[in-house]
């Protein structure tokens, strides 16, 4: 060992890590994988069997980043995750070149007129300027980026104040929107409390937007965001309910007495589950749990149904019990698995002359923080589908001026919120979008509590990545952009406002080059 007399501490500590360690680990696993019993290819292929498994566990990340395309991957390719992003960045979705879209597909689109509308003609309020804040690349070089941030001035593209949406007229308390764009319901406990107050924040900056609890109840941060909410009650009545799990008439009268809440909503299904909503054990903090009245760090699975009501009727008793004692709009969500389903739900409302004052719309194709891959891939029409039905139907019965609704379902750019809209929408909401704007890489890990974004977690440390407010006005311009995007396919369209936007403005082309109208 005369060798080693020359060698330096640096340099044996070199051959230590690099070379003796890796080597005797390699020896271990392989002797260990030929003894274990679980894998078949680890017992036949110790080394082989382990850059497989390494393989397969990172795959989804490689995939995403390297060898997708941009229109590639689900539930959105990289594209669309884009247009997600630089708006709420950047406050900007200009891009250039031309689109990446594929024009050889079946799909929506929108007519343009042949004598557009002027910015100056269109019906919009944009007295009141909002103040926000947006990124600007100083640098972007391949081995270096630099940007810095500046408060900027936007246009609110609001819907003049005689023109507002009202929902529930006929309440104590309606609520008047003058936005088209919401958050959809995410629960606090689903995200985290950054995430919730970051969401918050960022809205009540755009007045004329909304955000809905989902079904966990009204936490701290949703309330000291100041965004106004649409408070979601569902089927395991969480912030609604008395220990013993039973619907509390006393806990909706202090909710309803909050001014930031505008509206409920009940919730009767969601696209990607078609039953209550699930929550992990780690998920449940203490607080969490004194806000759903529930056992800390237990797992929480809702009913399938309200167990207070199984048919129309009794949905109804419940829809005014809860207008009665609140004072303010109620509303279902709901999806639609076919036109019997929204003839049946049209003809009651018709014949008994009770109805919610909106219907919150979701497709099939919505997301989850969790849910099963039977029912997310299966279960209740794609909106696009259902819409139609839905609007047709309520007004064959004549009970569309009733009743307002919001469409959600993979909603992410202005375009496709004016095709909803065009469609049967009154107003238009997203989930997985704002997830996005405050930070969501995709990672398809929210109901695990790992969320390494610090998202779809409430995991302490992981929530610490999620900077409030850095992220509240990224929010803030996601919405703009959003909101002003709809403006602009409106006047497109030869529109003065969104308004106006109806089947007529949107055909079918299906893969043969073929152009249908919406029925």
């Amino acid at each position: 060992m005369a060798w080693l007399e020359g060698i330096s501490i640096t340099t044996a500590l070199l051959i230590l890590f690099l070379i003796i360690i890796p080597i005797v680990t390699i020896v271990y696993l392989y002797f260990f994988d030929r003894k274990q019993k679980q894998h078949a290819i680890l017992r036949n292929y110790p080394l082989l069997g382990r850059a497989r498994y390494i393989l397969e566990k990172t795959g989804p990340e490689f995939r995403q980043y390297l060898f997708d395309g941009d229109n590639e991957g689900r539930p959105f390719s990289r594209q669309q995750y884009l247009h997600m992003v630089m708006p709420g960045k950047y406050l900007s979705n200009v891009i250039g070149f031309g689109s990446k879209k594929d024009f050889t597909q079946p799909g929506y689109y929108l007519r343009n007129a042949m004598f557009t509308t002027q910015v100056e003609e269109l019906h919009v309020d944009n007295t009141d300027i909002v103040q926000t804040m947006k990124y600007v690349i100083d640098e972007d070089n391949l081995f270096s980026r630099k940007e810095h941030r500046e408060e900027v001035e936007a246009l609110p593209w609001l819907l003049p104040e005689e023109e507002a949406i009202v929902i529930g007229p006929e309440c104590k308390t309606p609520f008047r929107v003058r936005g088209f764009i919401g958050q959809a319901a995410m629960s606090y406990g689903g995200l985290g409390q950054n995430a919730i107050l970051a969401l918050s924040s960022g809205i009540s900056h755009v007045p004329g937007s909304w955000m809905n609890t989902g079904e966990g109840g009204v936490s701290p941060y949703h309330i000291k965001g100041g965004a106004d909410l649409i408070a979601q009650i569902g089927s395991g009545l969480y912030g609604y309910r008395t220990k013993e799990g039973e619907f509390s008439v006393e806990m909706l009268k202090e909710k309803a007495a909050m001014e930031q809440i505008k509206a409920f909503e009940i919730k009767i299904a969601q696209g990607s589950k078609m039953r209550g909503g699930h929550v992990e054990g780690s998920k449940v903090t203490e607080e969490i749990a004194a806000i759903r009245n529930v056992v800390p760090h237990t797992t929480i699975n809702s009913p399938n149904r309200f167990r207070q009501f199984d048919d129309f009727d009794s949905m109804f008793d419940f829809i005014e019990l809860i207008r009665n004692e609140g004072g303010k709009p109620v509303g279902i969500k709901i999806v639609i698995g076919s036109k019997q389903d929204a003839d049946e739900l049209s003809k009651y409302m018709a014949e008994t002359g009770r109805h919610p004052d909106f219907i919150s719309l979701d497709g099939g194709e919505g997301g989850s923080g969790a849910t099963y891959q039977d029912l997310a891939d299966t279960l209740g029409l794609p909106l696009r589908s259902a819409l139609p039905i839905l609007d047709n139907s309520l007004t064959e019965y004549g009970v569309r001026h009733k009743v307002k609704i919001i469409a959600s379902g993979k909603i992410t750019t202005p375009d496709s919120a004016a095709i909803a809209m065009a469609l049967g929408a009154d107003l238009v909401q997203g989930a997985r979008s704002f997830m996005i704007s405050v930070g969501c890489i995709m990672a398809g890990s929210c109901h695990t509590n790992d969320c390494p974004a610090g998202v779809a977690t409430t995991d302490a440390k992981l929530q610490q990545g999620l900077v409030v407010d850095e992220k509240q006005y990224r929010v803030t311009n996601y919405i703009l952009t959003m909101r002003e995007g709809l403006y602009r396919v409106a006047a497109a369209a030869g529109l003065k406002s969104p308004k106006e936007l109806k089947r007529e403005h949107v055909v079918f082309k299906d893969e043969r080059g073929r152009v249908f109208p919406i029925e």
